[in-house]
């Protein structure tokens, strides 16, 4: 029986973050949540069980729109500011199941020029 498209994302997903844990090393890991009007980020440290920095479309206020690259780029931009500032420099990119173009790519660029190492 062929997998629903919801399915099929579940399982990439499960499939991207159990290959992360055997390549972290200890790092934390930023991940992303993308639906259709926003997208966010986590830096999350599985080892403490505790979200280090987050950032989201939706802090934004009214008139902001979160469903574009520039969004993304700005989320991108917030999320390794407020890592930076909390200590953490290098991660590793969880980009949950998502493919890496478009919103997510931009987003990850942004983390990266910004001083974000993954």
């Amino acid at each position: 029986m062929a997998l629903s498209p919801r399915e099929s994302l579940q399982r990439r997903a499960q499939r991207t973050r159990r290959r992360l844990k055997s390549v972290a090393n200890g790092r934390p890991r930023l991940s992303i949540h993308r639906s259709d009007k926003n997208i966010s980020a986590q830096i999350i440290d599985d080892a403490q069980g505790v979200t280090v920095a987050a950032a989201s479309s939706l802090e934004g206020g009214k008139g902001a729109k979160g469903s574009d690259k520039d969004a993304a780029a700005r989320i991108g931009k917030l999320i390794a500011e407020r890592a930076l500032e909390k200590g953490v420099t290098d991660v590793v990119f969880d980009r949950g199941g998502y493919i890496y173009h478009g919103r997510v790519k931009a987003l990850a660029e942004a983390a990266r020029e910004a001083g974000l190492k993954f």
